[in-house]
């Protein structure tokens, strides 16, 4: 479908595809993307000085100016084609907005991301009330205060707003890590060993005639942290919330160590650091090239455990392995690997959004590599899980050995 070109001489014709585009911002700005009026008057000016003849034109031309990381295409994508009149996304569109009933249609494959829902009907984001009168037993949701719902509600279902305030809510998350004894030793009065050092130099300053002795013990330090992290296609819903949890965890803690994966593995420590979520995560978008795409789990652990393992494992390092397990070679080589990382750290924990399903069940090859070996199993799809997570991280790892062994009988 051609679009009507808008004459590059005239500033009255020009005037209302001008304020379409204006208004495209602000739909965008409304789902969640932060653009400003600055972008606006950058996509005007780019769509001037591109001459628009085709719809393609104008969507590249949008892209270039207003998309800066690559988790927002699908969203912009969902935009402009709804915005600029697609009959058939459209169609999918308006078809959730009806009444959803019990019957045998098909389910639907794809659907319209819900901040984008709700930036085109502000307040319309959930379901549509139903005619009926609803029953008594539903009062009983109204109790709980919008902080306990968004506690257990799923990353993967939140609205834009609730996405900004789970974001702060996890930013607020105490991370108390056990502290492990060290090799370095430091002064203390009730300590076993004697410092010779200290006592002979505390000796002069009585001329020699008493000697006092100081004592020292080995010190306690929260031990290294290491998250390897998957991006791939199928972790893309909760991959965004798992950057914001990384990036709280290099800011809270020193010695945290950060590394995405998917078809190839990337250090991102580094980035991670600089104070400013957004410019942190736009940095990383730009050096992770494999996005969205497949699972290598095998690979990128064995270039894990050739590059990194002595870099970043000693001194006792906890790993967390953010993954649902799908990996794409079919676990070729994964139980080798993932064994050699479980001896090379202090404990292993694999944190699975998959296992938020109570008919969980380890089929994928994948996952059942991955089982035997891991020293902590749990989910990681909402506030309440990682909330869990911290506290166990302050706990001791029997704990996580006892778990350990009933995932052995699972996956068997």
């Amino acid at each position: 479908m051609l679009l009507p070109e808008p004459p590059a001489a005239v500033p009255d014709g020009a005037g209302a595809f001008a304020t379409n585009i204006v208004h495209f911002v602000r739909l965008l700005r409304a789902s969640g993307l932060r653009l400003g009026p600055g972008k606006a008057m950058d996509a005007v000016r780019a769509v001037e000085v591109a001459g628009i003849r085709r719809r393609d034109d104008l969507y590249w031309t949008l892209f270039s100016v207003l998309v800066n990381r690559r988790d927002q295409r699908e969203l912009f994508d969902q935009a402009f084609h709804i915005f600029w009149r697609d009959p058939k996304i459209l169609e999918r569109m308006m078809s959730l907005l009806l009444p959803q009933t019990d019957g045998t249609a098909e389910p639907r494959k794809g659907g319209v991301s819900q901040r984008l829902r709700e930036a085109l009907l502000p307040g319309g984001g959930g379901s549509r009330p139903a005619q009926e009168p609803k029953e008594v037993e539903i009062d009983a949701t109204l109790t709980f205060s919008a902080d306990e719902l968004l506690q257990k509600k799923d990353f993967a279902e939140m609205t834009a707003e609730e996405m900004e305030h789970a974001k702060t809510a996890m930013a607020r998350i105490a991370w108390p890590f056990r502290p492990m004894r060290t090799r370095r030793l430091r002064p203390d009065a009730r300590g076993h060993r004697i410092d010779l050092r200290a006592s002979l130099q505390a000796s002069l300053r009585t001329g020699g005639t008493i000697i006092p002795l100081k004592r020292r013990s080995p010190g306690e330090k929260p031990p290294p942290l290491v998250v390897l992290c998957d991006i791939s296609g199928s972790m893309s819903q909760y991959s965004r919330m798992f950057l914001h949890f990384m990036h709280a965890l290099s800011n809270d803690r020193s010695r945290v160590h950060s590394f995405l994966f998917g078809t190839r593995l990337t250090n991102i420590s580094r980035l991670l650091r600089q104070r400013d979520v957004d410019k942190a995560l736009e940095a990383v978008s730009e050096k992770v090239p494999d996005w969205s795409g497949g699972t290598r789990i095998g690979t990128t652990l064995a270039e894990f455990n050739r590059l990194w393992s002595r870099r970043v494992l000693g001194q006792g390092a906890v790993v967390l392995l953010l993954t649902d397990g799908l990996d794409r070679e079919g676990g070729e080589g994964l139980p080798r690997e993932v064994e050699r990382l479980q001896k090379s750290c202090r404990r292993l924990i694999w944190l699975n959004p998959l296992l938020r399903w109570d008919g969980f069940e380890p089929k994928a090859a994948g996952i059942r590599a991955i089982l035997p070996h891991v020293d902590d199993f749990r989910p990681v799809h909402n506030l309440s899980s990682i909330a869990d997570l911290a506290n166990a991280l302050s706990q001791a790892s029997d704990e996580g050995n006892r778990l350990k062994l009933n995932l052995g009988r699972l996956a068997a």
